[in-house]
């Protein structure tokens, strides 16, 4: 059993997101990272999420144990703290936002292939905020 364990540990990485162009430190920056087209950018169909108090400047968030493989990440900057992305009235993100690996297009979010990232090790990937 003892020769079985260290197996069990490979293929998990530790993925470091540091988001920068954080206006103020009120609230929290919250990461989600997507694993599937048809749940990308939907904040409450995530496959792992996480969030750290927000930071002048620039924010870390963490995420541990995650297996090998392909990702798109989603970002906001949740400044009254109440883990949703605020819209207004037209639908549109009141809080600051972003996507790994590319920019927001005119009308609407990157698609989930344009922001994917191959996580195949431990790695740090900035995402700035727009």
């Amino acid at each position: 059993m003892l020769l079985l364990m260290p197996f069990s540990l490979l293929g998990q990485h530790r993925l470091e997101v540091v988001v920068s162009g954080v206006a103020t430190a009120e609230g929290n920056v919250l990461v989600a990272l997507y694993r599937e087209a048809s749940s990308f950018p939907k904040f409450e169909k995530v496959f792992r999420n996480g969030k750290a108090p927000a930071e002048v400047g620039s924010t870390k968030v963490v995420l541990e144990d995650l297996p090998a493989g392909e990702y798109a990440l989603a970002v906001f900057h949740d400044e009254n703290g109440n883990d949703a992305l605020d819209k207004n009235w037209l639908g549109f993100p009141k809080e600051d936002y972003g996507f790994s690996m590319a920019r927001t297009k005119a009308f609407g979010p990157p698609s989930f292939s344009e922001c994917l990232v191959n996580l195949k090790e431990d790695m740090t990937l900035t995402i700035p905020l727009e």
